[in-house]
This record gives C-alpha cells, sequence and structure tokens, in this order.
C-alpha cells in the first residue's frame, strides 16, 4: 500500500521535449538545403486501414512537413499481398530522391512482415528494424537507433538522469522497443535485467531498477510496490480503456476526467505503469504526453540522418 503522505514524481515532459529536438532537426534541414540543395525525403507506406495505424502515419507526415522534410504517403488496400508490397518497396529503394522508408507496423495478417522489413534498404531503414541494422546496434556500431529506444536515451539524457552504473530493469523483450533499448543502456554502462512473462517473481527484481522500462503493453500493471522508491519510471505502453468501470479502478478518485474522455471519444489512454506509481516513483513519463511523441521527433532525426550519410555529408 502507497502512502498518500508520499510526494509526487515529477513529470518527464516529452512534449516539450519532441518540440526541441523538431526545432534543431528543423534548423539541420535548412543547413542542408543552404549549403549541399538537398531536402530529405520520407516515404511512409500503410497497408489497410487500421485507425490506430492511420493516425501514427499522419502524425509522422505531419511532423516532416513541421522540420522542411519531403513526404510522400503510400496508402495500400487492406487486400494488399506481400509481393504487391515488395515490389513497392524495390521501387522506393531504387528511386534516388527517397532517402527514408517507413513501413508502418503491424501489417495485415496475409503479408509476410519478417520479408517487408528485410527487403528495406539498410541505408533507408530509419525505424531501424533491417537485420543489418540491428546487427550493428547489438555490436555497439548503430546506424538508426529504433525510434522509440532512441527517444528514452534522449529523454533520460537531456533530464540529466544518469546511466553509467545505474541498475536497469526493462519490462518487456520485444524488437521494438524492450531489446533494443535494453542494448543502449548496456552500451551506455547500466546494469540492466529484461524480464518478460516467464520472470519469476516480477516486482522483487523490478524493486531494484533505478531505471525502470515499462514496454509490455499492460494497461496499469506497474504499480508501486514493483518500483524503488525515487527511481525513474519510463512508461511506453499505450493501451485503450473503453471501460468507465476499469477507468475508475484504476483513476479512484482521479477518474472523473478518464471517464468523461471515454464518454466523449470512446476510450482513454493508459500506460503499463498504474497511476498510484506517481506516489513511489521520483521521475515519471505520462501516457499520453511522454515516450510517443519524441518517437516522431526521433524518426525526423533519423531521415536527416539518412539523407546525409547516402551523399556521404
Amino acid at each position: 500500500m502507497v502512502s498518500l503522505e508520499a510526494k509526487r514524481a515529477e513529470m518527464l515532459d516529452g512534449r516539450a521535449l519532441a518540440e526541441q529536438i523538431k526545432k534543431e532537426v528543423a534548423r539541420e534541414v535548412r543547413r542542408l538545403w543552404d549549403e549541399h540543395g538537398v531536402k530529405p525525403c520520407l516515404a511512409a507506406v500503410l497497408v489497410g486501414d487500421d485507425d490506430a495505424s492511420r493516425v501514427y502515419v499522419r502524425n509522422k507526415v505531419r511532423a516532416c512537413a513541421e522540420v522542411g522534410i519531403e513526404s510522400e504517403h503510400r496508402a495500400l488496400p487492406d487486400s494488399t499481398t506481400t509481393a504487391e508490397l515488395l515490389a513497392l518497396i524495390l521501387n522506393l529503394n531504387q528511386r534516388e530522391d527517397v532517402d527514408a522508408i517507413l513501413v508502418q507496423l503491424p501489417l495485415p495478417k496475409q503479408i509476410d512482415e519478417a520479408a517487408v522489413i528485410a527487403a528495406v534498404d539498410p541505408s533507408k531503414d530509419v525505424d531501424g528494424f533491417h537485420p543489418v541494422n540491428v546487427g550493428l546496434l547489438a555490436l555497439g556500431r548503430p546506424r538508426f537507433v529504433p525510434c522509440t529506444p532512441a527517444g528514452i536515451i534522449e529523454l533520460l539524457d537531456r533530464n540529466q538522469i544518469e546511466i553509467a552504473g545505474a541498475e536497469a530493469c526493462v519490462v518487456g523483450r520485444s524488437q521494438i522497443v524492450g531489446r533494443p533499448v535494453a542494448n543502449l543502456l548496456l552500451q551506455r554502462n547500466a546494469t540492466v535485467t529484461i524480464c518478460h512473462s516467464r520472470t519469476s517473481e516480477l516486482p522483487s527484481v523490478t524493486r531494484r531498477a533505478d531505471i525502470l522500462i515499462a514496454a509490455i503493453g499492460r494497461a496499469g500493471f506497474i504499480r508501486g510496490d514493483y518500483l524503488k522508491p525515487r527511481a525513474t519510471v519510463i512508461d511506453v505502453g499505450v493501451n485503450k480503456i473503453t471501460d468507465t468501470n476499469k477507468a475508475r479502478a484504476l483513476f479512484g478518485a482521479q477518474a472523473a476526467k478518464r471517464t468523461e474522455a471515454i464518454a466523449r471519444h470512446g476510450y482513454t489512454l493508459v500506460g503499463d505503469v498504474h497511476p498510484e506509481a506517481d506516489l513511489v516513483a521520483g521521475k515519471l513519463t505520462p501516457v499520453p504526453g511522454g515516450v510517443g511523441l519524441l518517437t516522431v521527433a526521433m524518426l525526423m532525426r533519423n531521415t536527416l540522418q539518412a539523407a546525409r550519410a547516402r551523399r556521404g555529408l
């Protein structure tokens, strides 16, 4: 049980930091144009009509416009085959005016996702998912760092949270967040533990962590008693809650705004970390307003990096 007298955690503002990073990228994009006549271009490919994926792609295209990056949005029907998608990727690989390729995941179930990821030119793979880029990251020589893990490290650095010597725990072992962020923390001299669904006595492991990364996709799973007092907690989860009773159970006396959101929009967004955690943690990322916005900002930075690297700049 968490004491109500406990000091609430400092919220780490992902929104402000994302805006700062995008401004830095915009300055470098202008410089690239002024000095070399080059404007980076990102091709974003969306297959199907998944609402969340459509929103994510729209946000990425909007961010491109904000920082001065050209963007090309390719929307394909839900019936698209693996062969058809691979043909599009081959075309984008060969085009000199395209610096970066993003295929929005997840893909419809009839498409071979692994084959699609492997088909993207590694020099244009700004998501950092191609096996070559995964291998380079594992070797400590990253070309493109996956955007969410890159954003997490940026958040820690710019808030002057010491990584070297810290005990870090990553809850979740996905190839998109868990494994790459664990690798990055290890390369920065943290002592890293990766936890997952088979971890025994999970709270006893997470309570050792000075830095806890929650990336498991389970709403409110990490409760206050999972945390070391005053730990830094990075909540990567973005879970939709549509049940007002569940929202009340999670948020208690603070549930009014959440139930209003459900009534208005049909859902409210909740992280993997339980709301009571802010009475234990020292620093905590909010959901929304935390890591998600940084993911898009780091995609812009990776696209700029791709444009420079392809031209030897």
